[in-house]
């Protein structure tokens, strides 16, 4: 008998921390699926670390296979998010859709005070960053923008080593990003019709990877718009990407004379996520998203830097956080005032490559 007891007390203290787990986790909404990162959020839903209450996506090819693929319910599929939002209120809006309809998913969330997350960038036309960041404060509700290198713990590390001046100052910011090329390493045909798509996805790897290295060299320079942006792009797959460049280089320029270049590409041979930092005292080498290594002298190897640190795991994480503290993030990687600064950077990189001169910056 006492066997029984322990038996169904211990079952129901279990089933006790799941429904709290549950009530405590994360309600959000997507809008869009036609984005290939909302794998990784469908993943965190399957693993049970989110709940998802509503989907917004027009297609319905592309819901009925999510909807199998996932075991997902019938009942909380809308075809747009106007309509999903009248029926429920997620505690945060997350958007897989294309990047110039983030614009849209702002002016339905924020005058509901639901806040929102997008897949980087922010938006294709300066314009309409600005316009998001004015809804952002008039209704006093978040805007974050979810970029893969923001979880890197070597990047977090390389930022506290020079914010403590490990470095000296910075004279020089190199990043590279990409691959072999979206349509390459095996994306959707759902994802690839929009990221290839010049008014969609406002230009191809400039926009697509560029964006890394202009988020990241804000975040160093805590905030200071470049007073320079100097871009060069080419099309060296114009038959497999005949609308959009595939490779692209912007240049940076501070008014301390720091430099940031930024390398962006679909043409790479392998997958590259990297940032290089060098100041005054050391360069600093984040080669992936966990090793970091220092280099001080010429002819010394370079000096292994521990990486681990506590940071948040993912976006989810991160996302839970800034809605428990109620105040929006000022300047960090997911900030609105950083990334409406990256899409300043990325028009007038694009300008800067189609006219072939460097953009000064007002």
């Amino acid at each position: 008998m006492m066997k029984h007891l322990i038996k169904i007390t211990f079952l129901l203290i279990l089933l006790s921390h799941q429904v709290a787990d549950a009530s405590e986790r994360l309600k959000v909404a997507v809008a869009g699926l036609n984005h290939d990162h909302v794998f990784l959020l469908l993943n965190l839903y399957k693993d049970k670390q989110v709940d998802i209450i509503g989907i917004a996506e027009p297609n319905q090819t592309l819901s009925n296979k999510i909807r199998t693929q996932y075991n997902l319910p019938d009942a909380i599929f809308y075809h747009d998010l106007p309509s999903l939002l009248k029926q429920v209120t997620p505690d945060a809006v997350l958007a897989y859709n294309p990047t110039n309809e983030h614009i849209d998913v702002a002016e339905t969330c924020l005058p509901l005070k639901i806040p929102v997350m997008v897949e980087k960038p922010l938006a294709t036309t300066l314009s309409d960053a600005k316009r998001i960041a004015h809804l952002s404060k008039q209704f006093e509700t978040p805007f974050l923008v979810n970029y893969e290198t923001t979880w890197y713990k070597s990047n977090q590390k390389l930022k506290e080593l020079v914010d403590n001046g490990e470095v000296g100052q910075i004279t020089r910011m190199l990043v590279k990003d990409g691959h072999e090329g979206p349509k390459e390493i095996g994306c959707s045909d759902y994802f690839l019709d929009w990221l290839t798509d010049p008014k969609k996805n406002g230009g191809g790897a400039i926009m697509d990877f560029g964006c890394y290295g202009a988020n990241l060299m804000t975040w160093l320079k805590k905030g200071e718009r470049p007073i320079s942006v100097t871009a060069f792009t080419q099309q060296l797959k114009p038959e497999v990407y005949p609308k959009v460049d595939d490779n692209a280089t912007i240049i940076l320029s501070y008014r301390d004379g720091t430099t940031g270049i930024i390398q962006a590409s679909w043409a790479w041979p392998y997958s590259v996520k990297d940032l290089q930092v060098f100041g005054t005292k050391a360069q600093l080498y984040a080669k992936n998203d966990k090793e970091l290594l220092k280099y001080k002298q010429q002819n010394d190897p370079p000096k292994p830097v521990s990486t681990a640190i506590p940071y948040f795991e993912h976006h989810i994480a991160y996302l839970e956080q800034v809605l428990k503290d109620a105040v929006p993030p000022v300047n960090d990687l997911g900030s609105i005032n950083n990334n409406v600064i990256v899409v300043e950077i990325l028009e007038a990189a694009k300008r800067s490559a189609k006219e072939g001169k460097t953009i000064v910056l007002n």
